[in-house]
């Protein structure tokens, strides 16, 4: 058997867990970084944490995920061993620890209604049937859940609340999806029940995620000579015998075009993301609107849908990518060159950029949402430009002051329909650029699933191969978050090399007396 020192490793798929999992090996594991390769179909790594553009074209980010301090701990656990590209002699974890300290999130309009008025919050808007709905599903085991839905738990009326409209614009669920995700999110974010209203737990890097998370650890990766493959598409991996367990002998792939074989040696390993929620995502403009992509396109669900042919222990991609119309929504990115907007929002909600939150208007059709982050956002933005990030749940539907539905709408229609629920002058958005963007599977993570449909890390009968997604299963931790990425990574790697060490626990917030009081508390009110 070769020593980690002589094995390869390699990565299909260049997102946060392909990179944190590089990372592991090196730090933990002893891979010299010139044996690992990371191979990526896009021009650039990072996966779904993404940013780019500039203040001409215009910036673009499909999203960002949700931080916390008080969670995360795989997550800071690594980037306290990342240095901070801006900050030398600071770890990012440092940097962005600094940053938060100076920038606390205080949310004075998590919520408006069609009147253009700030909703109070202080309430969740229960009745005594919806805690006894919400604390019966928070108490039920995963297994007699199963693939069951939210609203088969819930009522109708539950979906009116003040909560719901914050729990889900923040973390992103609809009511047809997973209720063992929905549980698992109550225990998971326990601690920020209490203080959903103002956002209080939610931490911010310095710049959007990809300047701020993806482009340091990517710098550190290839400082230790890590090779990180662009514009290469994997179209198959070769079984090194076709009984026994699943071993990959060859990688099939497509480099800029040309087909290529990467052999495997005996002890050379395989990470494999399967799936992707911005799968098939594409951009539009201020006069056109994003174009409608298969799952076809960049090749990842098809990968995992061939690998999991005839295999059980591989998982069921179908149980995430068979309805685009449930597991879709459409966010959009707006570039400005004129103050006006920032400082009638800083009037409007009371927060300077960067102190508030996501502003959801809850009367909108679309379930429309924005969120000014602090400025700059980008790492090459100049200081008389301002970015924001907004998107909707609902880009089916037409909007409230644009007949169309939002998935169909281009740059300037969707500033039309944040004017009109802002009730602002569209002269406001005389200097904007907005760029939409469609991302038809970017809650499919989120899908009814049932026991097996998620496979594990290191799936059982295979030799030298894992999976590192959204679409594993791990207990207790929850998809959609940049933790599980880094999590599971961390899994694959260290069960794959037999690393003893031990892997931060999930914080079990929802074991706190104290925790469970200052929810009771606010379920309360």
């Amino acid at each position: 058997m070769s020593t980690t020192s002589t094995r390869k490793a390699f990565f299909v798929g260049g997102g946060i867990g392909s990179l944190a999992a590089a990372a592991f090996l090196i730090r933990d594991g002893g891979m010299p970084g010139s044996r690992i390769s990371i191979l990526e179909t896009g021009p650039v790594m990072g996966g779904s944490l993404d940013g780019s553009g500039d203040a001409d074209r215009g910036y673009s980010m499909r999203g960002g995920r949700m931080l916390t301090t008080d969670n995360y701990e795989c997550t800071w656990a690594l980037f306290k061993s990342i240095p901070s590209l801006a900050r030398p002699g600071l770890s990012v974890f440092e940097e962005t620890r600094e940053f938060n300290e100076k920038h606390v999130s205080n949310a004075m309009a998590r919520l408006v209604d069609s009147r253009r008025a700030r909703v109070p919050v202080s309430s969740m808007g229960f009745s005594m049937h919806d805690r006894v709905e919400l604390l019966k599903l928070a108490n039920a085991d995963e297994a007699s859940l199963g693939s069951s839905r939210i609203t088969d738990h819930l009522s109708p009326a539950f979906f009116e609340t003040e909560f719901w409209f914050m729990w889900v614009t923040t973390f992103a669920f609809q009511p047809w999806h997973s209720a063992v995700e929905f549980r698992r999110y109550l225990h998971r974010f326990m601690l920020e029940f209490s203080r959903i209203e103002t956002l209080a737990g939610v931490k911010r890097t310095v710049l959007n995620q990809y300047d701020s998370l993806v482009v340091p650890l990517q710098r550190w990766l290839e400082a230790q000579g890590v090779r990180l493959i662009n514009d290469c598409t994997v179209t198959g991996l070769d079984q090194r015998t076709a009984d026994g367990p699943f071993e990959v002998s060859a990688i099939q792939c497509t480099v800029k075009g040309e087909a290529q074989t990467l052999s495997l040696d005996d002890g050379d390993l395989t990470f494999v993301q399967n799936g992707s929620m911005t799968d098939a995502s594409s951009l539009g403009s201020m006069r056109a609107a994003p174009a409608k992509l298969k799952k076809a396109r960049n090749g990842s669900w098809t990968l995992w849908e061939t690998l999991a042919q005839g295999r059980p222990s591989f998982g069921n991609p179908a149980a995430f990518n068979s309805c685009v119309a449930q597991s879709d929504w459409a966010s959009f990115t707006v570039t400005l060159k004129d103050p006006a907007f920032f400082d009638l929002m800083q009037r409007f909600s009371g927060n300077e950029a960067g102190t508030g939150g996501l502003v959801t208007f809850k009367d909108s059709n679309w379930l429309m949402s924005i969120v000014l982050a602090h400025q700059p956002h980008f790492a090459n933005q100049p200081a008389d430009v301002q970015v924001f990030w907004g998107y909707g749940l609902f880009p089916d539907r037409i909007g409230n002051f644009v007949a169309k539905a939002m998935a169909d709408c281009t740059g300037a229609e969707l500033l039309q329909e944040l004017c009109g629920h802002l009730r602002f002058d569209l002269e406001t958005m005389d200097t904007a650029n907005c760029i939409p963007c469609r991302m038809p599977y970017i809650t499919s993570m989120f899908m009814p699933r049932a026991p097996g449909d998620r496979p594990l890390p290191v799936p059982p009968d295979t030799k030298n191969f894992a999976f590192i997604s959204q679409f594993v299963d791990i207990p207790l931790d929850t998809v959609f978050t940049v933790e599980f990425s880094v999590r599971v990574a961390q899994m694959a790697v260290y069960q794959l090399l037999d690393i003893s060490q031990p892997i931060p626990p999930v914080t079990p917030h929802d074991k706190s007396l104290h925790v469970q009081f200052n929810a009771l508390v606010k379920a309360l009110k």
